[in-house]
């Protein structure tokens, strides 16, 4: 049972369109997706990620890294052999494929590395200033204007 009933969440929420559907979209690709090629997403600071993926045959240039509408989509193409090889037993794979992940909102790419078969994606959620909390400041009297202050 993969399908979950999300009319109630529509009845009660207003605005949370995009929670839903993301929601139904991650279920429904868990079901479809194969687990080929193998990652890993480490926590590397408070608002710092790393995405490890595992593209052991793949160059630079057989990797595509991109970033669209809050979704970060490694792919990769191999070049057809044309080597004429006999392969008594092939188990390294190289086939194509596309992983796509879903990113937080200020979640933005800082870097990517290929170092010894391991494709590194670094992450960083960056708050826009005007997102940062703020202490007001309380004045007496009838004044109206208030400065806000920087939260410590």
């Amino acid at each position: 049972m993969r399908r979950f009933d999300l009319a109630p969440l529509h009845r009660a929420t207003v605005g949370f369109d995009q929670i839903a559907d993301m929601m139904d979209r991650i279920l429904t690709d868990t079901a479809q997706n194969p687990s080929y090629p193998p990652y890993n997403i480490e926590k590397t600071a408070d608002d710092a990620w790393r995405i490890s993926i595992a593209v052991a045959g793949f160059s630079e240039d057989d990797l595509s890294v991109e970033l669209r509408e809050n979704a970060l989509i490694v792919s990769a193409s191999k070049s057809e052999d044309t080597d004429n090889r006999t392969y008594l037993h092939r188990g390294i794979a190289n086939r194509a494929f596309e992983r796509r992940f879903t990113l937080a909102d200020h979640v933005r790419v800082s870097g990517a590395s290929h170092v010894n078969g391991m494709l590194n994606i670094d992450l960083v959620r960056e708050v826009p200033e005007a997102l940062k909390p703020r202490r007001i400041e309380i004045t007496s009297g009838d004044t109206v204007e208030a400065k806000a202050v920087e939260a410590q």
